[in-house]
């Protein structure tokens, strides 16, 4: 009997392209055919459209391409891919040509400006800022040879107070600065323009903003341009000399009205607070803004010159120094005080904060438009108010003359003609005590002003001062309407000096029945001729609530809840 044979496998290659084939619903799989697998896998990519399945959109670089075994994408390749899209999405669109001359403008810009920071490995008087040098005698920052190189030798030139320095604590009046908004007499060793082009860099820099401004020179200290120097960084604005304002003066109305002339100025600060650098007045709360606003960054103290910022950073370390040893330490080598504009002639760090971050006190911006840029040096300390202001009543409670067709002069640096008023209009002069006050009749003003100036009228003082005066050149036309007698019409503010209060029915009358008449006779409108010198600045704004009465005729802006949550909160 024969044995069975097994049954022979048949393998068949076409010689040509078979037409193609359905697809089964199930893969059938085959472990004795693998020649038949791979000719079933091209057929399948060869399929008509009619029977292959629609075509998967491209992989996008956040999903990478499906794949199995070891063409399978590992974890680093979908991480890598999701990393290239976010990265896609965040540079957008290509950027124009001229979109990129102008980052490449910027950052040369910011490389420009961080250049004109001192260098850290430089070392400057910390009464000033200026660099320590054995040059030229009398100049800031000079110190003597031998003085320098012992404290060179035992690495204390942090320790070292310049020459100018030492006059300047001692009450000598030693001026520095030139140039436009600089100050005449003296010798000129910096121009107001290389002090702000040393502020330059601090828009590059992350850093929290404390602006000053003086509430007695409110306008002239307000410094608008303050974006110019700080950039997008966050200010929190400190209103400083509050002590000066006359008394039973109420702090609420006062920062109502500054409030509300911040919001006016479209100046976005995170709080305003008032204070006092003599009496400590707010200083507390200040410290508490910062150091809940700084977030590990430094902090400048920027306003216009002689503001007050050395002054404010001294009792800002006089206040953290029971709390924190960083200030208490910090308060043996702090920046000197003056009455001179321009004490301070570069960024001076103080190591004040114990949680990190660093105080900067900078140099003051000189305003060509204040009294202090035209006077003589010897004359500034006249400007400065030494004590709390009491008004100056014109004309008088206890005199029977009117102002219309008289002109009244404040020091030699004010000239004011009542072209038109009430008979019982009433200015009240805010200012530095030095300076009198005189009313004489306008037909004989100008005679009266060239017999008097730098004798009676002063500042400037002294005969040849008086010669080399630029005089009264600026005039400027007021129109002050009123529509309420029983307060203010407004205030006339004189950049670096002070202000005055209108009033249109301020001097109180005997006769009840006579004022109702001179009421509904009035014209509803006042016309005032201002003079100052040349570059000075008028500015006529709401009055300021000062004094007891401010207490009766003050009015609070009524806002709604949306209002009230966007403006800025004050304390003091």
């Amino acid at each position: 009997m024969a044995s069975a044979c097994p049954r022979p496998l048949f393998l068949s290659f076409p010689k040509s392209p078979s037409p193609p084939l359905a697809v089964p619903a199930k893969h059938h799989p085959s472990a004795t055919a693998p020649s038949s697998v791979s000719l079933s896998l091209s057929t399948r990519a060869r399929a008509a459209p009619s029977s292959a399945p629609s075509p998967s959109p491209p992989p996008s670089p956040s999903t990478p391409a499906d794949g199995v075994g070891p063409a399978a994408p590992t974890r680093g390749d979908v991480y890598l891919g999701r990393q290239l899209a976010a990265a896609a999405a965040a540079r957008g669109p290509a950027r124009a040509p001229e979109e990129d001359a102008e980052r490449r403008r910027r950052r040369k810009e910011k490389r420009r400006a961080l250049a004109k920071k001192t260098p850290s490995g430089v070392a400057c008087c910390y009464g000033c800022g200026a660099p320590l040098h054995t040059g030229e005698a009398g100049s800031p920052g000079h110190v003597e040879p031998a003085t320098y190189d012992l404290k060179k030798r035992h690495n204390q030139l942090k320790t070292v107070l310049c020459g100018r320095c030492k006059l300047l604590s001692h009450g000598h009046m030693v001026t520095a600065v030139g140039g436009h908004g600089g100050y005449p007499g003296g010798k000129q060793f910096v121009s107001a323009e290389e002090l702000r082009e040393k502020l330059s860099y601090l828009r590059h820099e992350k850093a929290l903003i404390v602006k000053l401004v003086d509430i007695v020179d409110f306008n002239g200290s307000f410094l608008a341009r303050i974006r110019d120097f700080a950039g997008a960084n966050p200010i929190v604005l400190v209103i400083t000399k509050v002590d000066l304002l006359p008394r039973d003066t109420d702090l609420n109305c006062i920062g109502d009205w500054v409030v509300e002339s911040v919001v006016r100025k479209k100046l976005n600060v995170l709080s305003v607070h008032l204070t006092s650098s003599k009496s400590l007045v707010g200083i507390t709360g200040v410290i508490s803004e910062i150091q809940q606003e700084k977030k590990a960054r430094d902090v400048y103290i920027l306003g216009s010159a002689n503001v007050g910022k050395s002054a404010f950073i001294s009792a800002m370390l006089k206040t953290m120094a029971y709390k924190d040893p960083v200030a208490a330490a910090a308060q043996k080598y702090k920046p000197i005080q003056s009455a001179v504009p321009g004490t301070t002639l570069g960024p001076i760090q103080i190591e004040a904060f114990l949680g990190g971050g660093k105080l900067y006190d900078t140099p003051g911006v000189h305003l060509h438009h204040r009294q202090a840029a035209v006077i003589h040096a010897d004359d500034l300390p006249s400007l400065a108010p030494q004590s709390r202001l009491k008004g100056r009543c014109f004309p008088a409670n206890d005199t029977d003359v009117g102002l219309s067709g008289n002109t009244l002069f404040w020091g030699g640096l004010v000239r004011i003609d009542v072209v038109k008023a009430l008979p019982r209009t009433r200015l009240t002069f805010y200012g530095p005590k030095k300076l009198s006050i005189n009313m004489v009749p306008t037909t004989e003003a100008d005679e009266f002003y060239k017999r008097e100036v730098g004798v009676t009228l002063t500042p400037p003082t002294g005969q040849e001062r008086a010669e080399g005066w630029c005089g009264l050149q600026g005039v400027r036309e007021l129109q002050i309407k009123y529509e309420e007698l029983d307060r203010p019409a407004s205030d006339i503010a004189i950049s670096g000096l002070g202000w005055i209060a209108v009033e249109p029915l301020g001097v109180p009358s005997s006769d009840p029945d006579s004022s109702i008449e001179e009421e509904n006779g009035g014209s509803g409108e006042l016309h005032l001729r201002v003079h100052v010198p040349k570059p000075v600045e008028v500015f006529v704004r709401a009055p300021l609530p000062v004094g007891k009465a401010a207490l009766q005729w003050y009015r609070y802006q009524e806002l709604t809840e949306v209002e009230e949550e966007l403006r800025p909160k004050w304390h003091y």
